[in-house]
């Protein structure tokens, strides 16, 4: 018989070979969001015997037939008693091949920036819809910000199956009015997938519905599994901004001097030429630590830390970036802004821009106009209020090193902050 001791070996490597997949949601009101994540954690075993408990005894508290899943997910008080999601929430659930991270996001207009803020380390987004309703205007500003913050994949669930008698026909319109939608954004088809299910019921989330057997693709778990995390990152020049400057000071490692962070874009290597910015300076990688180990060659993603062959001035907040893929170097920018404060942002209105680990002055110079999440196009205004989405040039009182979001997530976005309140006002991707 297998020992304690044994299986928490097995199952401890077991986690270090399963890969991570991080998942928002977006659903309206009563789409079912709250249900779908109760019912995953219910199905791969990740509810606790007390929590699930919990459940069977509040859902018969409240007169149901049935084990309302939403309870393992809505934490806060008015949450439950509403029926809704307002704050984000974090839940972790894993298979034997793969550890989740859900952002459970609220899709009301209302919490636009819980939205943008909660998916913005996503990697994939889950947008529920209502199969009795179909695509309504919530579906399009769902979608809107899942191009917006350019999530690498879309599973669009059409939920509450149960409640049209499985009927193929509505699935199928439902799906033809996302695709009208998704014809007029950049996003490309090949990344969305469109599943039915039925949260409440089971049905084709972790086991094929026989309900709906006109269905022939993969369910809802079985989808997410097939993701694979290097098909989900961005690839463009790599960027590896200086966290920390490591200086041990110990007798093995005397005059050890290297450089913390986590790659981003690309990969870096061994001998790669690089530029220290915003000095300037030049060197090459002498070599790549990862732990205990010196490896040839760190990936996208990858926490690491370097040495250089040149002892040249590398601190904290710099940006080591390849001599072949330097980016843009400016004092103005262009971006497109979601408003997550309640004082509107007006022309001539002055901020801290956060930039990485970097912070500059910045002046609003021009509002070009808000942003309709129906791709739609945008209205002429001289403010934005809370939970607006703009396009905004600001004016910077010293250059940045940049790229845009669209090319590399970690040296494309920024945040603004209030400097009498130290509130952040808006979160920016540049153009």
């Amino acid at each position: 018989m297998e020992s304690a001791k044994s299986a928490r070996v097995k199952n401890s490597k077991m986690a270090e070979n399963r890969k991570l997949i991080k998942i928002a949601t977006a659903g309206s009101v009563d789409d079912g969001k709250s249900t779908l994540i109760g019912r995953l954690l219910y199905d791969t075993g990740s509810l606790t015997s007390d929590k699930l408990e919990a459940i069977e005894r509040n859902s018969k508290q409240r007169g149901y037939d049935y084990l309302d899943f939403s309870l393992a997910t809505d934490g806060l008080v008015a949450e439950r008693e509403q029926g809704i999601t307002i704050d984000v929430a974090h839940i972790y659930f894993n298979t034997d091949k793969t550890n989740f991270i859900v952002a459970d996001t609220p899709g009301h207009v209302e919490y636009t920036r819980n939205m943008v803020t909660g998916a913005s380390t996503s990697q994939v987004t889950i947008i529920l819809i209502d199969a009795r309703k179909g695509v309504i205007e919530q579906t399009y500003r769902h979608f809107f910000i899942s191009n917006l913050l350019r999530l690498s994949h879309v599973v669009v669930a059409v939920n509450k199956m149960d409640l049209v008698d499985y009927d193929e026909e509505v699935y199928l319109k439902i799906k033809s009015d996302f695709e009208e939608l998704v014809a007029k954004s950049n996003f490309s088809t090949d990344q969305i997938t469109f599943i039915p299910i039925s949260a409440l019921k089971g049905e084709n989330i972790a086991k094929k519905s026989d309900l709906m057997n006109w269905y022939i693709g993969n369910t809802l778990l079985d989808h997410l599994e097939v993701l694979e995390p290097a098909d989900l990152q961005e690839s463009s020049a790599a960027r590896f901004p200086v966290q920390f400057v490591i200086r041990p000071k110990t007798e093995a490692y005397h005059d050890f001097r290297g450089f913390a962070g986590k790659v981003y874009g690309g990969n870096l290597k061994k001998g790669d030429s690089i530029t220290v910015l915003p000095s300037m300076t030049t060197s090459k990688i002498k070599s790549i630590h990862f732990f205990e180990k010196e490896v040839e060659e760190a990936a996208i993603g990858s926490s690491i830390t370097i040495t250089l062959e040149d002892e040249v001035n590398v601190s904290r907040g710099d940006t080591i970036v390849k001599n072949s893929d330097l980016p843009k170097s400016e004092k103005s920018i262009s971006a497109t802004i979601c408003q997550v404060n309640a004082k509107p942002l007006k022309v001539g209105d002055k901020y801290t821009l956060q930039h990485g680990v970097n912070r500059v002055l910045a002046k609003v110079e021009s509002i070009q106009g808000r942003i309709h999440t129906d791709f739609s196009g945008e209205e002429a205004t001289d403010q934005l209020k809370l939970n607006d989405i703009g396009q905004v040039t600001f004016k910077l009182s010293k250059a940045i090193h940049f790229d845009s979001y669209k090319q590399n997530k970690s040296t494309g976005s920024f945040i603004l902050i209030d400097e009498g309140s130290f509130d952040t006002v808006s979160v920016g991707f540049i153009n």
